[in-house]
């Protein structure tokens, strides 16, 4: 079996560079000035923007051919010949490390080059260090120890994460009406790997906003895991290799996804 352990290192290099980098500007106004718009159309902020240098600064010390995509910059190719694939977030949860709740990550997907294949999903909390990663055909795991979904089969105790807010938001309502309790943490990356561990029953996003960066390392994690994860309509998820192409989400332990997205569809 191909090991990943030093995708797991590598990673590891990567988020400390962005947790040294942004530790001055947590909890501060300063953080979230908005410096310019970023490759996916929204604003980047000043914090998002330092932790996205320190991690690129890391990456070209690095020294190897590969393919970058980033929220902010969008996509560099270090090299002329690229042994994998970046896809990263090098800041989820801006306005929370801004204004000092403690759910911010980053998160760090690696895959072949051409994104055929995603083959390690990597998340970090960078407010307590806890780390959620996983290998294709390894399972996921938490600091280290293996976690599974929640076996809750039942609807109506779920525990979910649910994003519909401003123009979709008519497709929740139904979902909000048969589940037990609703939790959002404001960072995507941190929710998905909360349904792997099975801190949360389901994840849900009809927002149709989210993007590769925010969710590849997620997705591989929750799989890993043995959860589920389809786009709005049921289907297999598939990763574009953008940057700008949304997604519509569900993300579960398993049982009742079908019951998920009967509701999200009304």
């Amino acid at each position: 079996m191909k090991t990943y352990s030093w995708a797991l290192e590598f990673c590891d290099l990567l988020s400390d560079a962005a947790a040294n980098a942004i530790s001055d500007l947590v909890d501060t106004s300063e953080a979230f000035e908005t410096v310019y718009v970023g490759a996916d159309g929204t604003d980047t902020k000043l914090i998002d923007d330092v932790s996205e240098k320190a991690i690129l600064k890391t990456l070209r010390k690095d020294g190897r051919s590969m393919r970058i995509l980033s929220e902010e910059f969008g996509e560099i190719k270090l090299g002329e010949d690229p042994e994998f694939s970046i896809i990263l977030d090098p800041l989820d949860g801006t306005y929370n490390v801004a204004n000092g709740i403690p759910a911010y990550s980053i998160s760090i997907a690696i895959g072949e080059p051409d994104l055929s294949s995603v083959y390690f999903g990597y998340v970090r909390n960078l407010a307590n260090g806890d780390v959620f990663h996983a290998g294709l055909g390894e399972g996921a795991y938490f600091n280290g120890k293996k976690i599974t979904p929640s076996g809750n089969s039942v609807l109506n105790n779920f525990c979910i994460s649910l994003y519909g807010y401003r123009r979709n938001v008519e497709r929740t309502v139904g979902l909000c009406k048969n589940v037990r309790r609703i939790r959002i943490f404001g960072s995507v990356a941190l929710e998905l790997c909360y349904v792997a561990a099975g801190r949360l029953d389901a994840f849900v996003d009809v927002r149709g906003s989210l993007r590769l960066v925010d969710i590849a390392a997620g997705k591989l994690i929750i799989e890993e895991a043995g959860g589920k994860v389809t786009d709005g309509e049921g289907s297999p998820l598939k990763l574009r290799g953008s940057v700008i192409n949304p997604f519509y989400m569900v993300a579960s332990n398993g049982h009742a996804h079908s019951e998920i997205l009967k509701l999200i569809r009304r």
